[in-house]
């Protein structure tokens, strides 16, 4: 795989009903929820298999499930998949002291994250 799939979210109205389903259906252990309005809690890996995620409120509508891609540059990236009939939905942003990630559309509306650690 070029470009593997690093992170994912799981975001909706009601975090804390979220946390609870997800943590039941499949056994996910989760951090501790932030204090922001996010309400967003990590997956915890512990080093074992599967891609690392967070759950927590969406910050506008009903909620929704993203994917994220590692890449090395999320403008450059985004530039490629505008010219491929893609669309910007986020621009880059940093996570102070972490991470950049960005969003953008599919030509179907799909929309998918771009991650940079």
């Amino acid at each position: 795989m070029g470009r593997p799939v690093t992170h994912f979210e799981i975001l909706g109205q009601d975090a804390a009903a979220l946390r609870q389903f997800y943590a039941q259906a499949f056994g996910w252990k989760l951090g501790s929820p932030g204090g922001d309005a996010m309400e967003y809690a990590m997956v915890e890996t512990n080093g074992g298999g599967g891609i690392g995620g967070g759950i927590g409120k969406a910050p506008q509508g009903p909620g929704h499930v993203t994917f994220y891609v590692s890449v090395d540059d999320p403008a450059a990236a985004l530039a490629e998949i505008e010219r491929l009939g893609g669309r910007t939905v986020l621009e880059p942003q940093q996570v102070p002291g972490g991470v950049t990630f960005a969003l953008f559309a599919d030509p179907e509306g799909h929309v998918v994250g771009l991650f940079k650690e």
